[in-house]
């Protein structure tokens, strides 16, 4: 299951820096997503539903933590996005990333392999 665009905008934040509470969270999403501190309350509890979060209480705060790795989760929602829009079966080139502010250059040859790796695996599910 790959998480829901606002999902994956949570999780760009806590790759950024983590682990953060949801007031931290909200204050940077809310100009993103345009949305209530609830809705971030509750999106939040979802992907902790999700396992896409791990979610620890410090007196009345929770503290939220990623739990899906970064290159492994854009490298699906890649290949995903290429094949549903432009129905490609080939592996997206990964100079494509190479100005990514969410990918360092260490993480860039993981990606590629993975985007290698999942499109061999769209071509055999055909």
């Amino acid at each position: 299951m790959q998480p829901t665009a606002p999902e994956l905008e949570i999780l760009k934040l806590l790759w950024h820096k983590q682990p953060r509470t949801a007031r931290e969270l909200h204050d940077e999403i809310e100009a993103i997503l345009d949305w209530s501190y609830s809705s971030t309350r509750k999106t939040l509890e979802r992907m902790g539903d999700k396992g896409f979060v791990e979610i620890e209480s410090q007196g009345n705060k929770k503290i939220y933590t990623a739990k899906l790795e970064k290159v492994s989760t854009l490298a699906a929602f890649a290949q995903d996005f290429a094949k549903r829009v432009f129905e490609l079966d080939t592996p997206l080139p990964v100079a494509m990333f190479s100005d990514s502010r969410l990918v360092n250059d260490d993480e860039i040859a993981d990606l590629e392999k993975l985007l290698e790796k999942l499109a061999a695996e769209s071509k055999g599910r055909e």
